[in-house]
């Protein structure tokens, strides 16, 4: 599975940005995708995931009513609509797939290359 991400730039405070993750390969055992973000000398944090058949969103407390996470499975792209943009948000945001079977076995997870979005006050 290879993951590719899209979207990201610089906004000022309050602005908004769309970004992108188009998984491409061997996509038929996706279960779920999401994204997670990380800034400079932080740890990586969960951003938003959700379920590809639409039963579970997640999302980080600090973006909860700001950001909303969207899937076309058709596509195989999760998109993630992040509105009134704080400073704080500016980090390198990562897109992740997971895969797992029966009672969660041959779990797998693959991650993209990142993308960075950074704002300004």
């Amino acid at each position: 599975v290879q993951l590719v991400e899209s979207g990201g730039g610089l906004v000022q405070a309050g602005d908004s940005l769309r970004l992108s993750c188009a998984a491409s390969g061997s996509t038929s055992n996706i279960k779920r995708m999401g994204w997670y973000r990380q800034a400079p000398g932080e740890e990586r944090e969960l951003v938003a995931t959700a379920t590809l058949d639409g039963r579970n969103t997640n999302y980080g407390d600090s973006v909860k009513g700001r950001f909303t996470i969207s899937r076309d499975n058709a596509k195989n792209t999760v998109y993630l609509q992040m509105n009134s943009l704080k400073p704080e948000d500016t980090a390198v945001y990562y897109c992740k797939a997971e895969e797992w079977g029966r009672y969660g076995f041959g779990y797998k997870a693959y991650w993209g290359q990142g993308t960075q979005a950074t704002v300004s006050s």
